[in-house]
C-alpha cells in the first residue's frame, strides 16, 4: 500500500476531484449561491441514468448514501456498494456475487475511471457517480454530489424530503460546515497520517479545540443549525460515527471518547436513530477498511473487536431541545 504520510510533514488532503456537476438546466445550477453559468461540464439530471457507487466503510461516501435515502432518491439513481478492503489500484465489488458490480460488471470502480480516463493516474475514490450507458465515471466530488442531490434532483424527491440546505440559515451553515470539514472531518485523519510528532501535536489540539466547540454548540440545540436536520449534520455525523471504533485509537485522536461527551454522544445517538443514518453504518466494513488497509498505522492487521453497537441504541433525551423538521 502507499503510504499515507512523509516524515516530519502534516496530512494534507488533495480536493482536486473530477469537477463534472449533473444538473437540471445545461450549463447552470439551481443553487443560487452558484453565480451565473457554470465553468465545469454537465451532465442531465435524468432518472434511471446514473449508479451512485459509494462504500458503508467510507465516510466521505457515507454522505451520499445518507442523502440519497432522506431525499427519495432510491428509485432515481442506483446505488453499488463496494467492499471495505481495497488494495492500491482500487475499490472493489467483493460484496456482490461473482465480485462484479450486478449492473456495470466491473470487479474494481478502477474500471469505470478507465472507462473515461484511460490514463487517470489520481486514486481511485468514493463515492463516485457512473454514466450507465457508457459505464464510465462522471464525478467523484462528494461534497459536490450531495449538494447536487438536494438543487439538482428536485422534481424527483419524496413530497415530505426534509430541507438540507435551507436558505434562512445559508449562510452560517456555509462557515459551519467549512469549520466541521477542516477540523473534524479532515481533523481525525491530519491526526492520523501525521508524519511527526510536532504535526500531529498541532493535529490533536486543533481537533480537540473544535470538538469542544461542538459540545458547546450543541448543549442548547438539538441540532448544528437549529431544530431541523441539514446537510451540516450529515458530514458531521459520518466522522462521529466512526469516532470511538476508529479514530480514537487507531488514528490517536484518544483524548476523550465519543461517549465521554454528553452533547456530541447525545446528538450522535439522536441521528443514528434517525432513519437513513444509522441504518447505513456497518461498524464491521468501517473497522475492517482502516485496520486493514491502513497497513502504514496498523501493520498487523489485526482488526479490534469493539466497542459494541448497543449503545447507540440507549435513549437520548434530545427531543426536549425541538422537534426535527
Amino acid at each position: 500500500m502507499p503510504s499515507y504520510t512523509q516524515e516530519g510533514s502534516s496530512y494534507e488532503r488533495d480536493m482536486a476531484y473530477i469537477p463534472d456537476r449533473i444538473t437540471k438546466e445545461p450549463g447552470r445550477s439551481q443553487d443560487k449561491y452558484d453565480d451565473g453559468e457554470l465553468d465545469v461540464r454537465t451532465w442531465p439530471a435524468e432518472p434511471g441514468r446514473y449508479r451512485l457507487v459509494a462504500a458503508r466503510a467510507c465516510p466521505w461516501a457515507n454522505r451520499s448514501i445518507i442523502v440519497r435515502h432522506l431525499l427519495g432518491l432510491e428509485d432515481v439513481i442506483s446505488l453499488g456498494l463496494a467492499g471495505p478492503v481495497h488494495d492500491e489500484r482500487s475499490w472493489t465489488f467483493d460484496l456482490d456475487p461473482g465480485g462484479r458490480d450486478p449492473v456495470l460488471g466491473y470487479e474494481r470502480l478502477q474500471e469505470a475511471y478507465f472507462a473515461r480516463f484511460p490514463d487517470y493516474e489520481k486514486g481511485i475514490t468514493v463515492p463516485a457517480v457512473v454514466d450507465v450507458a457508457s459505464k464510465s465515471v462522471v464525478t467523484n466530488d462528494f461534497p459536490q454530489i450531495t449538494h447536487d442531490l438536494f438543487f439538482e434532483w428536485r422534481d424527483h424527491h419524496r413530497p415530505d424530503a426534509p430541507d438540507l440546505w435551507p436558505d434562512d440559515c445559508r449562510e452560517e451553515m456555509e462557515e459551519v460546515m467549512q469549520r466541521v470539514f477542516t477540523e473534524v472531518n479532515n481533523g481525525v485523519y491530519r491526526c492520523g497520517f501525521a508524519g511527526s510528532q510536532e504535526a500531529y501535536d498541532e493535529a490533536y489540539d486543533r481537533l480537540w479545540t473544535a470538538l469542544d466547540w461542538l459540545e458547546e454548540r450543541l448543549t442548547d440545540r438539538r441540532y448544528l443549525m437549529g431544530d431541523r436536520i441539514t446537510e451540516a449534520d450529515i458530514r458531521l455525523f459520518t466522522t462521529l460515527a466512526r469516532f470511538d471504533a476508529v479514530y480514537h485509537g487507531h488514528f490517536k485522536c484518544n483524548r476523550n471518547k465519543l461517549t465521554e461527551m454528553p452533547a456530541l454522544w447525545g446528538y450522535a445517538r439522536d441521528l443514528f436513530q434517525t432513519p437513513g443514518f444509522g441504518d447505513t453504518i456497518d461498524f464491521d466494513q468501517v473497522k475492517r477498511h482502516y485496520y486493514v488497509v491502513h497497513e502504514d498505522i496498523n501493520p498487523t492487521g489485526i482488526v479490534p473487536r469493539g466497542p459494541e453497537r448497543e449503545s447507540w441504541y440507549s435513549p437520548h433525551l434530545r427531543e426536549k431541545l425541538g422537534p426535527p423538521r
